[in-house]
This record gives structure tokens, sequence and C-alpha cells, in this order.
């Protein structure tokens, strides 16, 4: 039967609450706001806590029987072209550790790209999932990694035949692809589901000119954030079912397991709202992004010393199969300095927040938001950068470790070595002990050390020296990496 999409069943029900009238006794405690601070409510605006009600006895009675999430949920599947979708409050690390938790179980073998979020690193210590790595594509020139190819997943499964499926995370935040119909072929000729993590792919449903979305590409889940390259709120998180490789009541059950008694309503209208707003205008929307990315990119290519990667870069033998232009990657190794002392420049003298950094790129993430007003400050700024780049300090070289560096040895399973008894040593002295803790540069949230790996001495200079020039690692225990936690017993591993 076709779809109502002019409806918004969340936003719809939020409406008809205020209309009500209705008056709550139960939680959250603010009551419409009339409890707020004065000066939270300054802040923020009443619209906030008037959104604010509870999803059972609020928005809808106690026992759901209107089933208004469920009925924004099928409007979600069918706008994706998915069999089922499931709203999260809690993120996408919430959502695709409901995933792998539905694929395989304790003891388990799945395969992983070794290029995962630190979400799935999480799902891994929580679950004791076993992971067989899959390597990413690396780029010895840029020093960059994309997705791993279908022939490394084919390979992977030759060697481990008991592995229960797949995991990729495609597109990268660099806005890389993999080829994803032909990793679906290599998992479902076993009969194995795959997985993508999606969270930066929202937007890829509602136009031809972007990279496959994982549905029309034969994914058996797909996980998505709707506050990333949607419209959403923080937090939204969208996860999409399709075929019989995963049990939907399973996948279900692993979502109600890990998340919150407590959803945010205002997350659930978010990701109501923008799913109606994709359906009726996306095209529209999504066409205008690109021609204004396409723009952007011709700007920024003339800026001396500053090359927008693109399809070019990034996509071809050896690398990514698709390419996302929303995400504008400025490699700016020619003008001397890195990126993370572009991206404070930027913010110091221009309030403009870049998207990620590392070593030598700063990224502007544009969406369907962003218009001429957005982009021109951005292009001004850039170009103000550019002029005073000579004259900045050059800082400390990122010491970035070859490939066939940067792999450590897993002597320990994640779950294994993170619940173990550990010690804090100084790094000096961590060369040759087993990690106990993720170490992560924060963007993109790639985790260069995991529980269990042996650590070397190229990859802890790279976080050194990356420290230095202004990397961020908020997980370690010492987050300036004056130590390191490691297993305290690990000798004999």
């Amino acid at each position: 039967m076709p779809k109502n999409h002019h409806e918004a069943p969340v936003l719809d029900a939020l409406a008809a609450y205020r209309q009500r009238g209705e008056l709550g006794f139960t939680p959250p405690g603010h009551k419409q706001a009339r409890g707020a601070a004065p000066e939270v409510r300054a802040v923020l605006g009443d619209a906030v806590f008037l959104g604010d009600v509870l999803a059972s006895g609020g928005l809808d009675d106690r026992r759901m029987k209107s089933g208004v999430l469920q009925r924004a949920e099928v409007l979600m599947a069918d706008a994706v072209h998915a069999e089922h979708a499931f709203f999260s409050t809690c993120g996408s690390s919430l959502s695709v550790k409901a995933a792998m938790l539905s694929v395989a179980a304790h003891g388990q073998k799945l395969l992983v790209g070794r290029d995962a979020h630190k979400a799935v690193i999480s799902g891994l210590i929580l679950s004791g999932i076993r992971p067989v790595w899959v390597e990413p594509q690396w780029d010895t020139e840029r020093h960059l990694a994309h997705p791993p190819s279908p022939e490394a997943y084919e390979r992977a499964f030759e060697e481990h035949p008991d592995a229960k499926g797949a995991l990729v995370t495609s597109p990268t935040p660099y806005g890389v692809a993999a080829d994803l119909r032909a990793i679906a072929d290599v998992c479902h000729r076993r009969s194995r589901p795959l997985v993508v993590d999606e969270a930066w792919g929202a937007h890829l449903p509602f136009h031809p000119d972007l990279p496959t979305w994982a549905m029309d590409a034969g994914a058996d889940v797909c996980v998505t954030s709707i506050h990333k390259m949607g419209s959403g709120l923080e937090q939204g998180s969208v996860f999409h079912l399709q075929g019989d490789l995963i049990d939907h009541d399973t996948l279900a059950s692993r979502a109600d397991l890990l998340g919150t008694t407590s959803p945010s309503v205002l997350l659930y209208a978010g990701m109501d709202g923008w799913r109606r707003q994709m359906v009726l205008e996306g095209h529209t929307l999504m066409s205008r992004a690109l021609g204004l990315a396409a723009s952007v990119r011709e700007e920024i290519e003339s800026i001396d010393g500053m090359h927008v990667n693109d399809a070019d870069d990034f996509c071809g033998p050896g690398a990514g199969s698709e390419f996302d232009p929303l995400p504008v990657v400025i490699d700016i190794a020619d003008l001397g300095v890195s990126g993370y002392l572009a991206a404070d420049w930027l913010r110091e003298h221009h309030h403009m927040d870049a998207h990620l950094m590392d070593h030598r790129r700063v990224s502007a993430q544009l969406t369907h938001a962003d218009d001429a007003e957005t982009t021109g400050r951005l292009l001004t700024a850039l170009r103000d950068f550019a002029r005073h780049a000579p004259s900045l300090p050059r800082g400390p070289e990122v010491a970035v470790p070859a490939p066939a560096e940067l792999r450590m040895e897993q002597a320990r399973l994640p779950r294994d070595a993170y619940f173990h008894a550990t010690e804090d040593v100084a790094v000096e002295q961590a060369v040759g002990r087993v990690a106990a803790e993720m170490i992560t540069p924060y963007p993109p949230g790639i985790p260069v050390v995991l529980p269990g790996e042996r650590l070397t001495e190229p990859v802890l200079r790279y976080l050194l020296t990356g420290l230095e020039a202004g990397m961020n690692l908020p997980d370690p225990a010492d987050p300036g990496l004056r130590t390191v936690r490691v297993c305290a017993d690990d000798a004999d591993d």
C-alpha cells in the first residue's frame, strides 16, 4: 500500500499533545518548561522543553496503542528502500553494536574492516566477538586508508569460513565508499549477512549522483547517523534491515538490550521530520548541495597551496569505489602546516569549525543546509588562512608510519585485554607491551591502538608526534600519553 509521506507521525503527535493541553505528573521534571531555570530557557528556548515528553505515557498512551513510533519507522523504511527501520536516540554508536550482536555472539568470528570506528571496537569489547581484521586499502602517497576491497573480504572468508558475517565502514569520513555490491555478493554466496556502518551516508538514498546506498547495494543491515549528513538532532540514528539473514526480532531485541528506556522524543521528531523533508524535497535539496559543492571545490582549488581531494585522488584500483563530494577534504601539505593548526586558526580568527583534520588535511563538511552565504564565509576564511600560512609556525612533523608499521599484532582479544588486570607504564617503556585501552585520534574516531594489540615504537612515535602537532586523543587513561595502560602480566603473550 502506498505510504503518505506528507505525514510525520511524531511531529503530528507532539502537536496534538499540546492542543489537548495534556498535564503530566510524570517525568521529565521540568513539566513543559515550567520548572526550567529562566537562564536555561533564555538560551535553549521553550520549544526544546515543549518537545521533551515521554514517548510512552506522553506522546502516545502507556501501551503505545496509537503506534506513533511504529508508523514513523514504517515511513522511514519505505523512504529508503528498506524492509524495516529502527529509530535510536543513542547514536549510531549503539546502532552498530545492536547490528553486530545480531550477527555474532561471544567467541564467534566476525569479519571487520580495520578502519572501523571506535564504536565497533566497543561492541567487540562488550560482546566478546572475535574480530577477523580485514585490511583497508592504503594510499601510501597521501597516508590515508580507504575501505577494504571485496577481494580482501573474499580472502578473509576463505581463511575463516566459520565467520558469521562481515562489517564494512562506507562511506568513510573522507567521503570514500566501498564496492558494497561486490562485498555483499561475497557474503551472500556464503549465506552470511553484511552490516554496513553507513553513519556518514544518511543522505545517499536521495540522489543518484551520490554513492550507492547500502540497502540498494544488497546490505542486510545499514546504520546511519541522521545528525551527520541529514538534518536531525545529535544522537539521532536509524538502522535499516532487509532480507532474512538477520532475524527482525533478534535485531529488535539487541537494540532494546542496549538502548535507553528514556528515549528522547525530540530526537524522534527530528528523524521523522527529516524523512518527510527528504522524500518530498530531497532530490532538489541534494542537487543544490552538489552544485554548490562543485563550485566551492573549484574555488578552493584556485587558492595557492590548497588541493581539494576528489574522485581522481581517492577512487580507482587499490582505492575507493565511489566518492561523495560533500565532505570537502583539503590537502594543505604545500602550505607546510598541519590540518590541526589550520583548524585551530580558522576557529580563532574566523569562528569557523572544521569537520575533521589530520597531519596534512582539513575538511569542511557541506550539507543541504549550506548556501552561498555560509560557503562564502568558508572561502574567505580559507583564502585568509593561505595568506597567513607562510608566517605561521611550521610545527612539529608527524611521523606517520608506513602501512606495514601501522598494523600491530593482535596478541589478545579486545575484550580479554580490556577487562584484564592492568598497569600504567611510561610511554617509553610501553614498546612490546599489550595495550589494555583504545587510543583514538578524534576526529575521525578510528582507533590507532586497540586493546590486545602489542605496542610498537613506530605507532607510539606517531601518536606522540601527533599530540605535539595538535592531535586529540580523548579515550586513553592519560590523554597526554605520558603513560599507557597495558595488561599487567603480558610477558608470556
